[in-house]
This record gives structure tokens, C-alpha cells and sequence, in this order.
């Protein structure tokens, strides 16, 4: 074959070309940035009396509003039980803890201000703790208002660690709010337009000491906003 200018030519227009599709691949496979985090705080207003036999006292942090430390987010709890959710510190850190809640739970948050797009590389990172059987699972709420679970099962048996959620590559199914058990399958949900993210335990809180529950704080969610 005779090299000659042409083929140089066209040689170089395939070569631009094929630097400028993966340059523009390289783009759209970038991680989003922290879009935001919750470090939760127990406030003195949220003290009160929870309902579960498991109780050691009258008086604990319960989990709900006064227990955001960011402004632009809302705790959402699902779970007939889900009013035991109580607020620890372990380890210089304040986290929710599942312990007492005498039904399976989900902890969820949501941003006032934007939906949540989390296909491709979005990820949620938290630290969590859980102990005896007990597991979290990847929780979304969907634009119309569907809750789901993924198949992603987080066990740490006993020990405080760093976890990342992806949610592309997860196995979807129906949560129901009340009860917080599985439902269906859900075929290919929208990830581009989330409402609310979060953990689900779904098995009810052990007591106090050795017994079954979890923990999670310091919760990062990596995304992309879409306005509201």
C-alpha cells in the first residue's frame, strides 16, 4: 500500500474523531459531585417517651425533624414503628439507630429543592453499623410516589464502616410504606427523577446491647439535581 497524502489525511480525520467520541465518553462517565450530606444532631426538643418494650429509660432523641443538621433536607420514616427510630452518638458521631423501632423501617431523606437523578455513576456513601442478621437494603422513592427496594444487602456485623450505594446496578421491587415489606419486581424503574433516598431494615429492632439493629450516619448522596 503507497502512503500518500490522502491516506494520511483520512487517517487523521478518524483519528480526531475517534479522540473526540472518547473524550465526550470520558465526559458523560464522570461522577457527579456531593450534591448533599446529613450528619443528623440531637436536639432537646425531640426528647420523648418511645413506645418499645426494649426501652432502658422514659426519655431518648427521638429520629424526625429536629434531627437534621441540613436545612434544605426533609427526614421522611416509613414503618408502623417507625416513631422508635431514636438519635445516638458513637464514635464522635451522631447516627439513627433502628434498635428500638419494633417494626421493619426505612429512613429516608429528600430534597426540599430538587428531584434526584441517580442513573449512571450517582452514589450514596454513609457509615453504618448493623448487628445480628439484621441488613440494610437501597431505598428510592420514585417521581410517582413508589417506594423501592434494591437488592443490594449492607451487613457489617457489628462494626461502624464506610458503605457506597450504586443504583444502576441494583435488582428493584416494591416496598410497601406501612409495613415495609417486599412486594413485586419492578422492571427498569426511572432513576433520572428520584424523590427521596435512603436505608431500609427490614427486620424489627432487637433491644439494646447484642441484639439485632442498625445504625447509619453521615450520609453523602453524589448526584445530579433536577429543579422541582
Amino acid at each position: 500500500m503507497f502512503i500518500t497524502s490522502r491516506n494520511i489525511k483520512t487517517a487523521g480525520a478518524c483519528l480526531i474523531a475517534m479522540l473526540l467520541y472518547l473524550s465526550s465518553f470520558s465526559f458523560a462517565q464522570e461522577r457527579p459531585t456531593l450534591l448533599f450530606q446529613e450528619t443528623w444532631q440531637q436536639a432537646e426538643s425531640a426528647l420523648g417517651n418511645p413506645t418499645s418494650p426494649h426501652a432502658r429509660s422514659d426519655s431518648y432523641y427521638l429520629a424526625g425533624p429536629e434531627a437534621l443538621t441540613n436545612p434544605g433536607l426533609e427526614l421522611r420514616l416509613y414503618g408502623y414503628k417507625a416513631q422508635d427510630i431514636t438519635v445516638y452518638e458513637h464514635e464522635g458521631r451522631v447516627d439513627l439507630w433502628t434498635g428500638l423501632a419494633g417494626s421493619p423501617v426505612a429512613i429516608m431523606l429528600k430534597s426540599t429543592d430538587n428531584y434526584l437523578d441517580l442513573s449512571g455513576l450517582a452514589r450514596l456513601r454513609a457509615i453504618v453499623r448493623t448487628n445480628n442478621l439484621h441488613e440494610l437494603h437501597p431505598v428510592i422513592k420514585l417521581a410517582d410516589g413508589t417506594l423501592a427496594i434494591g437488592s443490594q444487602a449492607i451487613q457489617t456485623h457489628g462494626a461502624f464502616m464506610s458503605v457506597e450505594v450504586a443504583y444502576d446496578n441494583q435488582d428493584w421491587f416494591l416496598l410497601d410504606p406501612n409495613e415495609v415489606v417486599v412486594g413485586s419486581a419492578i422492571a427498569e424503574p426511572d432513576l433520572s427523577l428520584i424523590d427521596e433516598v435512603g436505608f431500609a431494615n427490614l427486620a424489627s429492632g432487637g433491644g439494646h446491647g447484642n441484639a439485632g439493629w442498625s445504625n447509619i450516619s453521615d450520609v453523602e448522596l453524589y448526584a445530579n439535581a433536577v429543579p422541582r
